[in-house]
């Protein structure tokens, strides 16, 4: 299968919105679904951080070529299926512009192709599938190859919102782009505003903060004017949690009724955490998650009281 083909498989967002789920069909709220988030499989990363080399490093992926597919062969064994399967960020590691970034992007479209056609993948831009200070070209890069960089969907009564959560990093080279997200993003959160859904969802590569909204200045988060005024928009809209990841390590923390979840990696960890998965629970009421291992998805499955949670009324 050409890089070609494989990228021809899963659908991507277009014109904002992505169409495995029609709008009109999944307005309605018809009880419990979860879905499996993922984030930074990052083809390249491992080799590139045990050199010391991460700027430009990263001429071999094949531990996270392995641990991708067995992400997803752990996600198509599920039962019941989850709703869908969402990427937050950071698919590969080569910058736009840097050596093997086509090569880790054919292998690793040859690796998502293999998702169940029947789970819908839902991709999230990162710093490196952007750049730092992304520029419309990176930009426009990123739409040919894994759709818009920011859409939203509904799905069982939900609204999900995509983010790109480098317009708040570094917009300085693209800023008219950032400015179309934000006025987006404002008609997106009336919309939730109006409590016309039973939860809004974001995700996101960039935590708005790791631990505490007070926190420092760190560069696994936004900055703190800018993680205040986007958490103070999201809360007011009524907002009920943000999925990111980049840290490649679990953390998250609240800020008012805002849950604020930060997962660990696919690929290369960065902390004492395994390469894992979360299953997201989304009940009438609330959202329960649960990180585990690839190991223990695939051995264990959903365990029963997140089962038990799916069948409420």
């Amino acid at each position: 299968m050409s890089a070609a083909e494989a990228g021809g498989v899963f659908r991507r967002a277009r014109g904002r919105t992505l169409d495995a789920f029609p709008s009109e069909k999944e307005r309605e709220w018809k009880g419990p679904f979860y879905f499996i988030q993922g984030t930074d499989p990052q083809f390249g990363l491992m080799k590139a951080w045990s050199t010391g080399n991460c700027d430009s490093g990263g001429d071999e992926w094949g531990q996270e070529i392995r641990l991708t597919e067995q992400a997803v062969q752990a996600v198509n064994k599920l039962k019941p299926r989850p709703r869908f399967f969402v990427l937050c960020g950071d698919l590969i590691h080569a910058m736009p512009g840097t050596p093997w970034r086509k090569e880790q992007t054919a292998d690793l479209q040859r690796v998502l192709a293999r998702v169940d056609s029947d789970i819908p993948l839902v991709l999230v831009s990162g710093n490196h599938d952007l750049g730092n200070a992304p520029t419309p070209e990176t930009v426009a890069e990123f739409q040919r190859t894994w759709g818009d960089d920011y859409f939203s969907f509904w799905v069982g009564g939900v609204l999900c919102l995509v983010l790109n959560s480098q317009f708040w990093y570094d917009a300085s080279r693209c800023p008219a782009l950032k400015q179309a997200q934000d006025q987006w993003l404002d008609q997106q959160l009336s919309i939730a505003g109006q409590r016309e859904c039973q939860h809004t969802i974001v995700f996101q590569h960039i935590p708005l903060f790791l631990q505490s909204i007070d926190e420092d200045d760190d560069y696994f988060s936004l900055t703190k004017s800018v993680r205040r005024e986007v958490a103070d928009k999201l809360v007011r809209a009524g907002v009920t949690a943000v999925f990111s990841g980049h840290y490649h390590r679990n953390a998250g923390g609240t800020y008012q009724n805002l849950d604020m979840v930060v997962s660990s990696a696919i690929g290369c960890q960065l902390g004492q955490d395994t390469h894992g998965l979360r299953l997201v629970v989304v009940t009438a009421e609330k959202i329960v998650h649960r990180y585990y291992s690839l190991d223990e998805l695939s051995e264990k499955g959903i365990e029963d009281d997140l089962m038990g949670l799916m069948k409420e009324k």
